[in-house]
């Protein structure tokens, strides 16, 4: 949704102008992506070369691709401007080598994900609470692990491209939704588990993944 002015909408700022158009603003949460986009990105995992793809899913179903080595701004409006920017003209690309940073792509996302590849949301809601670490040592070596977490301040991910869902998560917007692939991550899975017993942010989800795969394959 968006202004005549063309702005992505947030809950802080569009407030009333969502309240008029009879929206409620608790679903305009674009900066939960922001922070969960930044906590991957920076995290050891990345950093390390093991981070396969980042997939992002919007509330409209709007699927696009974020590259493991993009450099996201750290200031919200900033990136807002470069959200915009993506779904108006459907790909960012680097000015020095031409690549596609970021870009709109088909769905499903299932059919970018590896074959030999295990699919693992994390959901608050799940009767089956893990610790991430123990879980994660559990899945073989020769394994992808693709993690789907949502990225909505309420409300559930989907079970349509998840094997298993962990109860842990969720406090992140219906505006966007995040995926994650070597990992893979995409804020979306069929297995649901929850990592904590309480209700955690998809940032705060993304750093205990990142931390039991960091433990896995002795990241430091």
């Amino acid at each position: 949704m968006y202004m005549q002015s063309n702005q992505i909408l947030n809950s802080e700022d569009h407030a009333n102008f969502l309240r008029k158009n009879e929206k409620n603003p608790a679903d305009y949460r674009p900066d939960i992506i922001h922070q969960a986009l930044l906590s991957i990105l920076d995290s050891p995992v990345n950093k390390a070369g093991r981070l396969q793809s980042v997939y992002v899913r919007t509330e409209k179903g709007v699927l696009f691709e974020v590259k493991p080595h993009v450099r996201i701004p750290s200031t919200y409006k900033r990136f807002a401007g470069i959200m915009l920017h993506l779904l108006q003209k459907l790909s960012i690309t680097a000015v020095s080598k031409g690549e596609k940073l970021l870009h709109v792509i088909k769905n499903p996302v299932t059919q970018y994900l590896p074959l030999n590849s295990q699919r693992i949301g994390l959901s608050y809601g799940s009767e089956k609470l893990v610790k991430m670490k123990d879980y994660v040592k559990a899945i073989d070596d020769d394994t992808y692990l693709v993690f789907v977490v949502g990225a909505m301040a309420h409300g559930k991910i989907g079970t349509d491209c998840t094997d298993d869902f962990v109860a842990s998560i969720i406090s992140a917007a219906q505006q966007l939704r995040l995926y994650n692939l070597d990992i893979c991550l995409i804020l979306f899975s069929l297995n649901l588990l929850a990592v904590s017993g309480y209700p955690l942010s998809a940032a705060c989800c993304i750093a205990r993944i990142c931390e039991a795969v960091e433990d896995k394959w002795n990241i430091l």
